[in-house]
């Protein structure tokens, strides 16, 4: 396993052993900052893992929200994993084009809506291809399944819970974005928002969480990434980010640590940077 935790994370050498168990789906959850340029359905039908199919994080989505691929709601959820092909029973294992960037994201969601059998490809793609293993550029055609599904609140924080965090202190709130925008020194990439974050939180920008492979560091190279930032990861914790994507790289971390309290600031702060009214702290 190289040091996976098959329960989270799985290794290259692992899917390739049960890419064909009937129990096992694959899914591409490739998604890009709007800057980059990329375009992950298009990149997906050029080439993906032998019968993934692709999860499309902006469209899985609440589109009634004006925030960017806020949680959907549990009906559109269930309805696009049938869809899919995914039911009870089935182990899910994410991957992305990065190495792990979104994929975190789609793990979250599945445990959100209460399946908790499902990991994430350490390494994702580019580790795929680079140890020489095969793509392909077709569709795997789908049957539906029934797919049960119950929303965990206790993962996922709003605006005013957050808010109500920052005045007592508790819990701790990590902030997966680059130093750069935490401190508030750059402008954020996303027009109309301010710069800054939000009082109190601390800052483990998600690169750090992560190997030069794109793979996850180990649970003690993890544990000291967290106390570095003063952060103590034996406490619950809410995860923010700039939209709700990178932040659940360190969900997958504090879960990987053994830490069961931890949840998610669905909004981060392309809702919290938006909202005078909201204060923010610089520095």
């Amino acid at each position: 396993m190289n040091g996976s935790d098959p329960q989270l994370l799985v290794s290259t050498d692992w899917l390739a052993a049960h890419l064909d168990a009937p129990d096992v789906r694959v899914l591409d959850a490739s998604w890009h900052m709007p800057a980059a340029g990329r375009d992950p359905r298009a990149e997906y039908a050029a080439a993906h893992i032998p019968g993934a199919q692709f999860f499309d994080v902006d469209e899985i989505s609440d589109t009634r929200s004006s925030l960017p691929h806020m949680a959907p709601p549990i009906e559109k959820f269930v309805a696009r994993m049938r869809a899919m092909g995914i039911g009870d029973g089935h182990r899910v294992v994410v991957y992305d084009t990065l190495g792990l960037f979104s994929a975190a994201r789609v793990w979250w969601l599945f445990r959100l809506f209460g399946k908790a059998d499902v990991a994430v490809l350490d390494g994702g793609l580019p580790k795929w291809r680079a140890e020489g293993r095969p793509v392909e550029d077709t569709a795997p055609v789908a049957r539906d399944r029934h797919f049960t599904a119950r929303r965990d609140a206790s993962l996922v924080r709003d605006v005013t819970q957050v808010a109500a965090s920052t005045k007592l202190g508790s819990p701790q709130i990590v902030d997966a974005r680059a130093p750069e925008r935490f401190r508030g020194e750059v402008a954020e990439p996303r027009p109309g928002l301010r710069s800054g974050r939000i009082p109190g939180s601390r800052n483990v920008p998600f690169g750090a969480a992560l190997n030069a492979d794109g793979t996850m560091k180990s649970p003690e190279e993890l544990r000291a990434v967290f106390a570095a930032a003063g952060v103590d990861v034996d406490k619950p914790v809410i995860t923010s980010c700039g939209s709700g994507v990178t932040a659940a790289i360190l969900n997958l971390a504090l879960e990987r640590l053994g830490n069961r309290s931890h949840a998610l600031y669905d909004g981060s702060w392309a809702e919290w940077g938006a909202y005078p009214d909201l204060k923010v702290e610089r520095g």
